[in-house]
């Protein structure tokens, strides 16, 4: 991992935080606690109709979790984002966020008007402020990936979320391979059995990152991911960058 930090920030428990990262940095994650749930959204930051497409990056890399080596791909075929370090070995794009109605139903009903900051946030929520910061509209609203959750699927066809999954430490990396909109959501997974509020402290470091190689592990993790950072590589060609 290259260099010190650029910046950094702690996002609290039920926090959410929305930034424009340029093309070539590492954006690291590190639980504070045990049982984190970062849930993040990405949009191409100088286009944000192109954006994360969930069923594609699945479909291409022959997954249904992700860890070092796969990458996020965009609809338009390119990688906004790749999984540099991954302590855990399993992060969850299938269970979606949290919303107002099941946060109220599992943890009790909490506003604004009376807690003010120690309401319980829920994703949808967090998730439509920031979008609503950044131009775009909830209609605009995503599929995710869960960051530090393990959610697996039973022979049932049942998604059961492993509570064990995230310790205290834990870290994981992306590194941007486009100038990438983040929008993230520090609220539980939904698919999370405990009755309190689970929601940890994460500290988010963003650093420069080494140039990316012929021989790089992610862009040769799958052959569709070649091809997504040739698509990459296309246009920021024709753009002269």
């Amino acid at each position: 991992m290259a260099g010190n930090a650029l910046w950094s920030t702690t996002i609290r428990p039920g926090g959410k935080w929305s930034g424009t990262i340029g093309r070539g940095k590492l954006i690291r994650f590190t639980a504070l606690e045990a049982g984190a749930n970062v849930a993040i959204q990405l949009y191409h930051a100088d286009d944000l109709t192109e954006r994360y497409n969930m069923p594609d990056s699945l479909k291409a890399q022959y997954t249904a979790h992700y860890t070092r080596g796969n990458v996020l791909m965009s609809d338009n075929g390119r990688v906004l984002a790749s999984f540099v370090e991954d302590s855990l070995g399993w992060h969850d794009p299938i269970s979606g966020y949290s919303y107002r109605e099941a946060t109220d139903e599992k943890y009790g009903t909490t506003n604004y008007q009376v807690e003010r900051n120690e309401w319980l946030r829920s994703g949808q929520e967090n998730f439509a402020v920031e979008l609503v910061r950044n131009g775009l509209r909830p209609r605009d609203m995503m599929p995710v990936v869960n960051l530090f959750s393990k959610v697996a699927v039973d022979a049932s066809g049942t998604m059961r979320y492993d509570v064990d999954h995230c310790s205290a430490g834990a870290s994981v990396t992306l590194r941007t391979e486009m100038n990438t909109l983040l929008i993230l959501s520090n609220t539980p997974n939904p698919l999370d059995p405990r009755t309190e509020y689970p929601s940890v402290p994460v500290l988010i470091e963003v650093l420069q990152a080494e140039p990316v190689e012929d021989n790089d592990y992610c862009m040769n993790h799958r052959g569709e991911n070649r091809r997504a950072f040739e698509n990459t590589q296309e246009y920021y060609t024709l753009l002269g960058v």
